[in-house]
């Protein structure tokens, strides 16, 4: 995740502490577009906790590894999960990458 620090725009890379994959809370539905049938996503948030809250005051929910399924289970109960969100976080100044946005783009 990349966050932005206030009105200087200092970007920091934040991720689940002595992990090497953050696993995020979200949604998606498929949205047409053009005759094409186009994901779309939200990444729900949480008030910061930790360290995170020097450089902002929310942060994603953040599941450990051994809740994901119980996550994306149609009959899973989302407030037992939120209640059990990561908030061992570790940041650091992000690197830039200059990269056109349309390296990105395919028609």
């Amino acid at each position: 995740m990349i966050e932005h620090r206030n009105t200087k725009k200092v970007k920091f890379a934040i991720q689940t502490e002595g992990s090497d994959i953050t696993y995020i809370a979200g949604l998606y539905r498929y949205e047409e577009h053009g005759g094409m049938q186009v994901p779309m996503f939200s990444i729900l948030t949480r008030e910061a906790a930790g360290t995170v809250r020097d450089i902002h005051d929310r942060m994603p929910l953040i599941l450990d590894k051994m809740d994901v399924k119980d996550w994306i289970r149609p009959n899973g109960d989302p407030s037992a999960i939120v209640g059990k969100a990561l908030t061992n976080m570790a940041f650091e100044k992000a690197v830039e990458y200059h990269r056109s946005p349309n390296e990105f783009i395919t028609m």
